[in-house]
């Protein structure tokens, strides 16, 4: 049986990285608190969050069949054992790529994919190392009058104008974008599910 995608977010970025990958998925949107569990490890703040979107679609989705597999996802940039969230204004997102800049950090991605057939319920933490570049005050300004930083983890856009800021990384590329392809395709193949694709 061919098994059909239900991606649980309302990101065009996710959207935009299995579209690239010729899958046929339907995009549901699931609002979720995305306030982390403090008294919670910070991979365990990730998967939290990425467990309750993935929940939230299993409970509200009306028509959830035995061919549909819940794939839920949250992103966070992480620096000195702490995780930076969108940012809720501009003092914040200068304040997010203040603290990146000249830096390593590492973006973590939580997985969740949920087979609506045995109810296998599997979670997985992606990790990619960034490095970012020493970034002046005004090119900081200059980038959040963009708004491209306003609605990103750690405030900027690995695919987009952010680019110009990172050094180098190490891992998935698609990871910092908010979906790890590569591990998501290995979970995949280690559980024998194939899905319905586009051309």
């Amino acid at each position: 049986m061919l098994k059909t995608l239900i991606l649980a977010s309302q990101s065009p970025r996710r959207s935009e990285i299995l579209k690239s990958a010729h899958y046929f998925f339907i995009a549901y949107p699931v609002y979720v608190s995305e306030i982390p569990q403090k008294n919670l490890s910070l991979d365990e703040q990730i998967i939290d969050i990425a467990r309750r979107k993935a929940s939230a679609c299993e409970s509200t989705f009306l028509d959830l069949r035995p061919d549909h597999v819940i794939l839920a996802s949250d992103t966070m940039v992480c620096i000195d054992g702490k995780a930076l969230g969108k940012p809720e204004n501009e003092n914040q997102a200068y304040d997010f790529l203040n603290q990146l800049s000249g830096r390593i950090h590492q973006v973590k991605t939580a997985v969740i994919l949920i087979d609506q057939q045995t109810k296998k319920n599997i979670s997985h933490i992606e990790t990619t190392s960034v490095e970012f570049k020493k970034i002046r005050p005004i090119e900081i300004w200059d980038y959040i009058k963009t708004t491209e930083p306003m609605d990103k983890a750690g405030a900027y856009a690995i695919q987009g104008i952010g680019k110009k800021f990172v050094e180098k990384f190490s891992g998935d590329f698609n990871n910092v974008v908010g979906l790890p392809l590569q591990a998501i395709e290995n979970l995949f193949t280690i559980n024998k599910w194939q899905f319905k694709r586009t051309n």
